[in-house]
């Protein structure tokens, strides 16, 4: 049985099937929902509930839209699943995120689009043992590589770092864990990690299990989240004009 509100909708997202389009971005905090909405055609405020807030509109004449996801993984798989209970089945998540690898310091770089992601957090293990690997679509990877490239931002292709503990990372030395965190960290920096965050696992695994299509594209800093907002919504123009072509 769907596990609905009182209102016959989504109980988290509080959207019911219409209310949102096929295409999909993911921000996590609610207020960049308002400047992603803004650069969409006819955007309207669907629904507000708790960390979640969506608007619709269009782009290309295709109806698109965009949910917060609120910070970390167990929030993002719910948003997920809600979205693709409500017609949703492709997703990109845009946020900000850190530099892990030596490469990732380049400092000409805007962010990295993430190809895959490393399941260092909690949720995915609910869904699928930690062997099935979080991967990105590769027609929603090269989009928004395409469109990066339009734009003339500098944005490169790699994995992506999903935890749970934000200053685990930032503070290693202040957890009785500590050792193990910073061992760990080391493994990922030799691995050519690009880049570390919260949510990208939890949303290539929701979307690999229920045949949904995801990538994201990071930034950076907050300096360069412009840049990653204008390249996922070219990247969007980009796939509603291949799907209108039945690629």
């Amino acid at each position: 049985m769907p596990f609905l509100n009182e209102e016959g909708k989504q109980y988290h997202i509080n959207c019911k099937e219409g209310d949102v389009g096929r295409y999909v971005l993911l921000p996590g905090d609610p207020f960049r929902t308002d400047i992603i909405a803004s650069m969409f055609d006819d955007a309207k405020l669907v629904a507000h509930n708790r960390e979640c807030k969506t608007w619709t509109g269009t782009l290309n004449g295709e109806k698109v839209s965009v949910t917060s996801t609120g910070m970390g993984s167990p929030s993002t798989a719910i948003v997920v699943e809600e979205l693709i209970r409500c017609g949703a089945d492709t997703f990109i998540r845009v946020g900000t995120s850190g530099r892990v690898c030596p490469r990732s310091w380049d400092t000409s770089l805007n962010g990295v689009i993430n190809t895959a992601a490393v399941r260092d957090e909690g949720t995915t293990i609910s869904y699928v043992p930690l062997a099935y690997p979080a991967v990105a679509d590769r027609h929603v990877v090269d989009a928004l590589s395409r469109a990066a490239k339009k734009l003339g931002y500098n944005f490169a292709e790699g994995i992506t770092h999903s935890k749970d503990a934000f200053y685990g990372e930032i503070e290693p030395d202040t957890m009785p864990n500590g050792s193990y965190v910073k061992e760990r960290w080391a493994a990922w920096e030799k691995s050519n990690v690009m880049c570390s965050e919260m949510e990208a696992a939890a949303i290539f695994i929701v979307s690999s299990i229920r045949g949904c299509r995801a990538s994201a594209v990071m930034a950076y800093k907050k300096v360069n989240l412009q840049a990653a907002m204008e390249t996922a919504i070219e990247g969007l123009r980009i796939l509603i004009e291949e799907d209108k072509q039945g690629r």
